[in-house]
């Protein structure tokens, strides 16, 4: 019975392949090439023009950031850079009280490394992210009496002050006394405990960690009990107006980290005296982190990569592209060539279009320089990809499958991860942007120009604006390629090595 209720259905089936093989009599599908395990259907084109060259970033904004850095980090390719640091702190709570006779004993500043913790019988073991760097660094912390505005006076106090890269200079102007220092610092995995064995017992996940000087502390917070300077945040964000971290290395190299702002402090530790008991009682009153925070960035490029990003070849691209986080370097791409009838569209996008190419897929794929390049675990894993006409993400970013997925492996469809030989050096990024093409080709789509940076994180698309625009079309890069410290080479278009040369991938069928 079952059998014969099957038979209609099969015959259904057999009579839609026959369809669909008389079909396949209208398209066109010839020959393909294979990078990696995927094999796109379809005639493989590689003849467009591609032009690539790189740019050394003006001045970047650099608050409202999605993380901070600090430290001193020299990249194998890029030189030594030194992150230095700007905090607004805010109280925890308006108008705080300490109580009768209030005496601090310590005062700690705690930035958190992002890490994960572990707990084992009581004992918690932690895996650090975001650390660069095995060498000391110096640390010394101030007083600072710049005042950080949060709307811009310029703008009639309607829009968010920005602050930008370049500004270390002018911040320490405002320097004034020196809270702390801690010298021959390096990153470690050791967490904290306060009051161990006790009720009141906290730990503390790795971060940097440094005392302060308790007698400012107790002049300027503790004894101002019940002034108008303590009264709310506003007042108090005018009356301690920041401290500023400022970082060397007693060495060519250092050590940076990212941490997290929203659980960093300025924890202060006093006593006071307690009516009931009769005695002193323990306590802490806490600074945060969640005013403004500004990183500046000193840079030390080597003068043959100075010379290359200062002077690039916009008209016929250049043989290596030079990608770099911080207020670092951006790479270009323009694609299909020049307008020569001036129309307003690439000559050889209109012979595209004529065309009415199906798109099965189309990548950019970025070989890294292995020449220049050490390789290993300083090379960044991820870049991205994004339209600098509208400073935002393409549409293969929106329909990415695996933008669920953790960071380091989400938007991977999109923004290939690097692919490493045996050896675990960085071969090449493979950027698939099938859609973005198929949009200009097929939907009439503007072509224009586009971004390569490194990323932190490529879920985040938030992006930092530059203090001036640069051509093309360069106003904002994202907030993740200014969060990430490390860098890379890769070959451009102009190369002469043409197994590596940058070259637009069309795999595509055709109507006939």
């Amino acid at each position: 019975m079952k059998i014969k209720n099957l038979l209609p259905l099969a015959g259904t089936i057999l009579f839609i392949i026959i369809g669909l093989s008389s079909c396949e009599s209208d398209i066109s599908t010839i020959g393909s090439e294979i990078l990696g395990d995927e094999s796109p259907n379809g005639i493989l084109d590689e003849s467009h023009t591609v032009i690539s060259y790189s740019k050394k970033l003006g001045p970047l904004q650099s608050n409202r950031l999605p993380a901070y850095q600090l430290g001193v980090y020299n990249d194998p390719v890029y030189g030594k850079s030194t992150v230095n640091l700007l905090s607004q702190l805010t109280m925890e709570k308006n108008n705080p009280t300490f109580g009768d006779s209030a005496r601090v004993d310590s005062v700690f500043v705690y930035l958190p490394y992002f890490s994960e913790g572990t707990t084992v019988d009581s004992v918690t073991t932690y895996e650090l992210d975001s650390i660069y760097g095995i060498s000391p660094i110096n640390v010394n912390i101030y007083k600072s009496n710049y005042f950080l505005r949060e709307y811009d006076p310029e703008a009639g106090f309607q829009e968010f002050q920005n602050y930008y890269t370049n500004q270390g200079a002018e911040f320490e102007n405002y320097i004034d006394t020196e809270l702390g220092k801690v010298e021959q610092f390096i990153p470690t995995r050791n967490g904290y405990i306060y009051n161990e064995g006790t009720d009141e017992e906290e730990k503390l996940g790795p971060g940097l960690r440094v005392k302060l000087d308790s007698t400012f502390f107790q002049t300027t917070i503790i004894d101002m009990e019940g002034k108008e300077e303590l009264r709310n945040n506003n007042n108090f964000k005018n009356y301690l107006r920041g401290i500023y971290f400022k970082v060397n290395s007693p060495t060519n190299d250092g050590s940076l980290f990212l941490f997290d702002q929203s659980k960093a402090n300025v924890s202060i530790f006093y006593s006071y005296y307690d009516e009931d008991s009769e005695g002193r009682k323990d306590d802490v009153f806490k600074l945060n982190f969640n005013g403004i925070n500004v990183n500046t960035f000193e840079n030390e490029l080597p003068s043959p990569i100075q010379t290359a990003v200062d002077n690039p070849n916009t008209e016929t691209g250049n043989e290596n592209l030079y990608i770099r986080g911080g207020d670092g370097i951006i790479s270009v791409v323009e694609l299909f060539g020049k307008d020569l009838d001036n129309n307003g569209v690439a000559d050889e996008l209109e012979l595209l279009r004529s065309k009415k190419w199906l798109v099965n897929e189309a990548n950019l794929v970025f070989y890294v320089n292995q020449d220049i390049v050490s390789g290993g675990a300083s090379e960044p894993e991820r870049i991205m990809i994004y339209d600098l006409k509208n400073s935002n993400v393409l549409v293969d970013y929106t329909s990415d499958p695996t933008n669920g997925l953790e960071p380091i492996e989400a938007f991977t469809n999109h923004f290939g991860r690097l692919e490493r030989g045996t050896d675990g050096n960085g071969k090449y990024y493979k950027l698939k942007i099938t859609d973005h093409i198929s949009n200009i080709i097929n939907k009439d789509s503007t072509n224009v120009p586009l971004g390569i940076v490194v990323s932190q994180n490529v879920k985040n698309r938030t992006t930092q604006k530059l203090k001036e625009a640069m051509e093309p079309s360069i106003e904002e890069v994202p907030s993740s390629s200014v969060i990430s410290p490390e860098g890379t080479v890769i070959y451009g278009n102009a190369t002469s090595n043409q197994e590596k040369k940058l070259k637009l991938q069309i795999y595509y069928t055709e109507p006939n």
